[in-house]
């Protein structure tokens, strides 16, 4: 497998890993995220869930539907909701890119991973990504067998 080595300014907090099998990933943008103190504690246990999220614009900001941030154990009755929308921190023309290209081309605004960077701030890395169709799925899964096999074979033969 191969894996890089972790980054010790940031700990990754929830990674959307399928997001690279279901879509062709464009262009990346980190953006920050409005939290409440109980979310951020939760964040900090690393048991968030953001495999079926996406992002989009309401009233001209970019929000981040469907992310599932556990309840935080300790907070009793001052808790969040789990799944409830939350606001991503852009700039203006970067939400306007984000808009424009999902309601001109039809692409979709996914997070790939939730992480705290060097100041301790969680962070969203979100891409522009476009629906990959099944062949090409298929397409992608033949040829990733197929490097992992000749890498094999090459260390093998010495």
């Amino acid at each position: 497998m191969n894996a890089k080595a972790p980054n010790p300014r940031f700990k990754i907090v929830a990674d959307n890993r399928k997001a690279r099998h279901n879509y062709e990933i464009g262009d990346t943008i980190e953006a920050g995220i409005a939290l409440v103190g109980t979310e951020v504690k939760s964040l900090r246990q690393g048991k968030a869930t953001i495999g079926e999220s996406y992002a989009g614009e309401y009233n001209g900001e970019m929000y981040l539907y469907n992310a599932y941030i556990p309840e935080y154990l300790q907070a009793n009755r001052f808790n969040h909701e789990t799944k409830r929308p939350r606001k991503l921190l852009l700039h203006r023309n970067q939400i306007n890119k984000l808009s424009g290209a999902v309601t001109r081309e039809g692409m979709t605004v996914v997070p790939l991973k939730i992480y705290f960077d060097d100041r301790g701030r969680a962070k969203v890395e979100i891409a522009l990504a476009r629906g990959k169709k099944l062949h090409d799925k298929r397409e992608a899964d033949k040829e990733r067998t197929w490097n992992r096999d000749k890498a094999r074979i090459m260390r093998d033969r010495g």
